[in-house]
């Protein structure tokens, strides 16, 4: 009885959102239309002002995996992490992650597609994608686009906060899974 009420409830929630929001505008005397058109109109000049830091940051990301320097960077790593017991198929995700939200996960498709969903390694990289941040689009697209120039503590906070989720990833996997 609780999961249909569930179901019902969750299978109703943002269409009665949707429906709702407008009408109590409404009722109390905000031009619904109006506003809803000025939000769009700014939310418009955002996007216009995030494209430049957007395409600078896909560019680079780019360069990154189809110079070699990422296969690099897993190569120099590899012997470090093996040595750890970390699986050496996880390590581009961990180093694409920070970069790139879709490049990560498009990684963690491959990753599962290969090994499966609930292989160890398909359930490391499900837990590494959902427990990490793309620190570097991040910085470059929030931060770019209200002017901060100076983000050197955030760079460094981001990309400790990457490399304690990736270990943090790896132990509650091991623990729970292995």
């Amino acid at each position: 009885m609780i999961e249909f009420l569930i179901g019902y409830v969750s299978k109703w929630a943002i269409p009665f959102l949707i429906f709702f929001i407008p009408v109590f505008a409404y009722i109390r005397g905000v031009n619904v239309y109006e506003v809803f058109i000025e939000g769009a109109e700014e939310g418009f000049k955002i996007a216009i002002k995030l494209i430049p830091y957007l395409v600078a940051m896909l560019v680079a990301i780019g360069i990154f995996r189809n110079s070699g320097a990422m296969a690099m960077s897993v190569e120099a790593i590899r012997p470090i992490t093996e040595f750890l017991g970390i699986p050496g198929e996880v390590l581009p995700l961990a180093i694409m992650r920070p970069l790139s939200g879709g490049g990560a996960l498009g990684i963690t498709t491959e990753l599962i597609n290969t090994y499966g969903p609930d292989s160890f390694i398909g359930r490391l990289a499900s837990t590494m994608q959902g427990s990490t941040d793309t620190t570097f689009f991040v910085l470059t697209v929030y931060f770019g686009s209200v002017g901060i120039r100076r983000y050197r503590h955030a760079l460094w906070v981001g990309l400790l906060a990457d490399v304690t989720t990736f270990l943090a990833s790896i132990y509650i996997v091991t623990r729970i899974f292995a």
